[in-house]
């Protein structure tokens, strides 16, 4: 089943009672599955299926576990922390922990990546600062990992979309491992991404119109 992200319309389908096939058809080129660089719904309606945040949505809409399997805050509502799940893999094998979330957030303020999506960042703490250039310090970002399997999330000032956010694909984990000798080629096609998500991405060559989602044997919760 494709699942959608906010602000993603619902695109046609076919499919056939006999079989396990969903085609679905999108009006328009894939464009990137650059986490950082993505910014139409065609390209976050396949990473709302490929990858997962720390946390997930109901099919109402509300947050529910992702990746983190459980999460608080403080009260004033400043500090949210987030424990992972276990064992966690990326679709090539490599183990996914925290550092991964502290990677992929550092790297989309970061004003050399240029991402169009990073003023949604805005009050997570030294996130306005990173992206203007005025704090060179990355890690300054309000983000830290603390082990493999706990992040620490500090806040400017209390943000109540913010688990929403949580489930946005500009927000979710990069393999730092993965992405560090691609460059600029990150997400330029199927084989140039990785996936922590119940489906991989495959057979898109960065300009082809036909290719494939298929099941990641990696996901965390891939019997289901």
């Amino acid at each position: 089943v494709i699942g959608g992200v906010v602000g993603v319309s619902k695109i046609s389908s076919n499919s056939s009672a006999s079989s396990n096939v969903l085609n679905e058809y999108l009006p328009t080129d894939m464009t990137t599955q650059d986490l950082s660089l993505m910014t139409d719904q065609y390209a976050f309606e396949v990473a709302a299926n490929v990858q997962q945040g720390l946390l997930s949505r109901t099919s109402s809409g509300s947050p529910k576990a992702g990746l983190a399997k459980s999460w608080s805050h403080s009260k004033d509502g400043l500090t949210w922390t987030f424990h992972l799940r276990k064992g966690l893999k990326w679709s090539n094998g490599d183990p996914l922990t925290a550092s991964d979330f502290v990677y992929a957030w550092q790297r989309t303020v970061n004003p050399k990546t240029a991402s169009q999506y990073a003023y949604i960042y805005s009050g997570i703490k030294n996130a306005d600062a990173i992206n203007s250039g005025k704090d060179k310090d990355l890690s300054s970002l309000g983000i830290k990992a603390k082990g493999e399997n706990t992040l620490v999330v500090t806040l400017s000032h209390p943000m109540p979309q913010f688990e929403n956010l949580m489930a946005f694909p500009v927000f979710f984990a990069q393999d730092e491992k993965f992405e560090k000798s691609l460059g600029k080629k990150v997400g330029t096609s199927s084989s140039k991404q990785v996936y922590d998500g119940p489906y991989k991405f495959v057979g898109w060559n960065g300009s082809n119109k036909k290719f494939k989602l298929v099941p990641n044997k990696n996901y965390w919760n891939a019997k289901a």
